[in-house]
This record gives C-alpha cells, structure tokens and sequence, in this order.
C-alpha cells in the first residue's frame, strides 16, 4: 500500500509508509476501544462480545463450555462486493473454453 500512495501521491517512500503505518494503527486502536470503523466504499468493522455457550468437540462429540469473548466482524460494502464480482466474471469469460462448431 505504501508503494501504492508513493506512486499516486507523490510523498516520499518513507513518508508514504508512515502515513500508511499511522492509518492502520488508527484503525486498529478504534477496534480495540469497541468502536465501530466504516470505510467508505470498503468495509465497516465492529466489535461484538459473545456470550458463553457450549460447544461440542468434533473428534469426540465431548460437550465444552466456550468461554465468552469478544470478536471483530468485517461487513464489505455493496461497492467492494460488486467489484469483486465484476473481477470474478471478467476472469471466467476470459477462461471460459470457446463453443465447439458445428
């Protein structure tokens, strides 16, 4: 990403790489109060805290108590999922074997 912002921005590499470094910080430390991070056009992340429940071991079947906890979620925006899927078909017709001929 630094080299990215270098080539589009035009900071220095070092400076690129900070400002790039201090984004990811900022974002990790909003995560980590709780806080909810949208990047527009992107993802938004959340924090959710999970309540204790019972899990089941799948080599044993052995009921376990997972103790609760709090995890990050990552939605994606409507703009990265049609990017995605805008890739996803320009590859598969470009892949795709041509009809044979009659």
């Amino acid at each position: 990403m630094a080299e990215s912002v270098f080539r589009k921005v035009g900071l220095s590499r070092t400076e690129s790489a900070e400002l790039v470094e201090t984004v990811i910080d900022e974002i990790c430390n909003a995560i980590v109060r709780g806080e909810s991070v949208k990047l527009s056009s992107f993802a938004t992340f959340q924090v959710r805290d999970k309540n204790e429940r019972i899990g089941r071991n799948p080599k044993t079947g052995e009921e376990v108590p997972i103790s609760p906890r709090r995890v990050m979620t990552f939605k994606a925006s409507n703009v990265l999922k049609q990017r995605v899927l805008k890739s996803h078909l320009s590859r598969r017709a470009k892949h795709k074997p041509a009809s044979p001929v009659s």
